[in-house]
């Protein structure tokens, strides 16, 4: 609270985040309006949600504004990744299917823009499905090693180290590809994230560790296809993406095959020859209008307010969050821009613990897939906020990228690199300070 005050003081004009925020801890917690929309405004939240909830259908359809699925795909919706707007999950074993996971592929080098260099006839990801008369591309299953560990105080944990296999390669062998997997990560205060100010970003990017607290955050500068030209970036877990817009314009022409006006082109390889000869939902599928519509949705999610901030044991907690180190990645405290858009996100206080910066994770969560200025080590760090909810949102949720951990213990425990000290901290911690520890990151 001293920090907030200081914050206050030093930029009056700020307000906090009331009104934008919600109470709710139910099964639709992450799925509430921003309560400052007007009518006009939630109208416009409304059309957005049905395209994020919508099914997809093949064209040609009697609804040409929701056809267009394909021809490869991954689902048939969004809302099949991201349940309730919250996190997805890995399969449990090597004979689950994925559901709300996905596998990013690439080959040594860099392709156009500086961006990963797709695989000649896989491209930048693995589409399990196709239209009918398109072969879907194939599919990589899931193993997992068990790593059993004792913390201090006699905690016992039991990691499950995964690997990727290639069961199905229906255009040809996938040799020297570079494999990424990614669950559905959690969608609330995408807005508020993008009216955060570049230079706030940047202030804290400490690339070279000068102040020598084994910290060493660095900014990615990727590609943004809507003003073409190099940018920062902030979405995405390498931040490989500029802007909320083209996220979302990503995941659509990447997940569900729908082209858009960012992304006008099917997702067709060279190799995919009837994939290139299907008939197209139009040109392009996803409208301008639609892209807007559930990109304004998406802005405007209410973000989880704080709970049992008072008590003692999430008090003791966020004191050991501090003491732990783990604030210098999962900042409490960011401002947004006066000038953000829509009006209702900027000059707000938020605390979505998180820097926007990349870090080196260490070996252990390593992908050794670049994207960008990121190497194959460093993940953005992830927001924290509503994290507590997600297991009252979603029926089973993993955690970091690649869902390995079942819980947010098995998570802390899996931080190396960069964060080793605090994943130390945390592991030498009474069994009572864990507690307390896990305590305050439900309460987020």
């Amino acid at each position: 609270m001293k920090r907030l005050a200081v914050l206050v003081l030093l930029l009056p004009a700020l307000v906090s985040a009331a009104g934008i925020s919600t109470g709710d801890t139910s099964r639709r917690a992450l799925s509430k309006a921003m309560e400052e929309l007007d009518d006009a405004q939630r109208e416009r939240f409304a059309s957005g949600r049905g395209l994020f909830d919508q099914m997809w259908v093949i064209a040609p359809s009697t609804d040409e504004a929701v056809d267009g699925l394909g021809p490869v795909y991954n689902r048939i919706s969004c809302v099949a990744c991201h349940p309730g707007n919250g996190r997805g999950r890995a399969p449990d074993a090597e004979s689950e299917e994925m559901r709300s996971m996905l596998v990013r592929l690439s080959i040594p080098g860099v392709g156009e823009h500086g961006g990963p260099l797709p695989h000649p006839a896989y491209g930048e990801q693995l589409n399990e499905q196709g239209v009918p008369g398109v072969p879907g591309e194939g599919r990589i299953a899931v193993k997992y090693q068990d790593i059993p560990l004792f913390l201090h105080g006699g905690t016992g944990v039991t990691l499950r180290k995964p690997s990727l296999v290639w069961r199905e390669a229906h255009y040809g062998t996938p040799d020297g590809v570079l494999t990424s997997a990614r669950i559905g990560p959690a969608l609330v205060g995408m807005g508020l994230l993008e009216a955060v100010p570049e230079a706030e970003i940047l202030k804290w990017a400490d690339p070279d560790d000068k102040n020598q607290d084994g910290i060493s955050g660095r900014a990615n500068t990727v590609w943004d296809a809507a003003v073409q030209q190099n940018a920062l970036g902030r979405f995405g877990l390498k931040a490989n993406v500029a802007t909320l817009r083209q996220q979302i314009a990503g995941a659509f022409i990447g997940d569900l095959g729908i082209t858009s006006p960012l992304f006008p082109h099917e997702n067709c390889s060279m190799a995919e020859t009837a994939c290139a000869r299907t008939v197209n939902g139009g040109n392009p599928e996803l409208s301008a209008v639609q892209l807007d519509d559930i990109t304004f949705y998406h802005q405007t999610l209410a973000i989880p307010e704080r709970r049992q901030r008072d008590t003692a044991q999430v008090q003791r907690g966020q004191q050991l969050f501090q003491q732990a180190q783990c604030a210098a990645c999962h900042r409490p405290m960011l401002y947004t821009a006066a000038n953000a858009k829509p009006d209702l996100l900027s000059q707000r206080i938020i605390e979505p613990y998180s820097d926007l910066l990349l870090h080196d994770m260490g070996e252990p969560l390593a992908d050794g897939r670049p994207d960008f200025a990121a190497n194959g080590y460093e993940w953005r760090t992830p927001p924290l906020w509503g994290i507590g909810l997600a297991e009252a949102v979603g029926d089973q949720v993993h955690y970091l990228h690649d869902g390995r951990a079942r819980n947010l213990l098995e998570a802390i425990v899996w931080h190396r690199g960069e964060a080793a000290a605090s994943q130390q901290a945390v592991w030498a911690m009474t069994v009572e300070d864990r507690e307390a520890l896990l305590a305050f990151l439900r309460s987020l």
